[in-house]
């Protein structure tokens, strides 16, 4: 088992990317959260690693963080949700978002997630109910989108934005966006 990749950064084809370890070059699935955080094609990186065998494929999957790579193992563990459908959970709301989806039971939240209707939304937090992904539990006291904040403004530094345009695009951001919503917003604005 492969649990974990550090190497230089190969190729970035979302939701793809090749990490080259020593002249080996692995293909690695990552969610969006972590493509937009990955330094540039030629640097140094290190990916937590998940990796599926399968009869036909061995298929590995990264991640930057340890919440993100137990999220995507709570979410497998799911009858019915494989690899591919935990990966578009995790690309398209952060392993916190999840979680507050799972403690207010917010099927809204999942469904918004393409390939996820509301029956699967539903199981999801059902079995994941008291699970709390990994221990996360949502933030006390702390406003909601201030959370998210840093991850928009992270994520379009590595898009190539400096810190000021970074900036400048969150001041407008509407409160209670996810991440992946957020860095969406931000990059239409700084579009125009």
């Amino acid at each position: 088992m492969i649990g974990r990749l550090t190497g230089i950064l190969g190729e970035k084809i979302p939701p793809q990317i090749l990490v080259d370890c020593g002249g080996v070059g692995y293909e690695v699935l990552v969610p969006m959260s972590t493509f937009y955080m990955l330094p540039s094609v030629g640097e140094k990186t290190t990916l937590l690693t998940h990796m599926v065998v399968r009869e036909d494929a061995q298929i590995l999957f990264g991640f930057l963080s340890g919440e993100e790579r137990d999220a995507f193992r709570q979410l497998i563990k799911i009858s019915g949700v494989g690899p591919r459908t935990a990966l578009g959970v995790l690309s398209g709301m952060s392993v916190n978002d999840l979680s507050q989806a799972v403690v207010s039971q917010e099927a809204g939240m999942l469904v918004k997630i393409p390939g996820i209707g509301k029956k699967t939304a539903e199981r999801l937090l059902l079995e994941l109910k008291g699970k709390m992904l990994g221990g996360l539990t949502p933030l006390a006291g702390q406003r909601q989108g201030e959370s998210h904040d840093n991850d928009v403004e992270q994520a379009l530094m590595a898009l190539g934005y400096n810190e000021r345009e970074a900036r400048q695009a969150l001041r407008n951001l509407p409160p209670g966006l996810g991440v992946s919503e957020g860095i969406k917003w931000a990059l239409k604005a700084l579009s125009v």
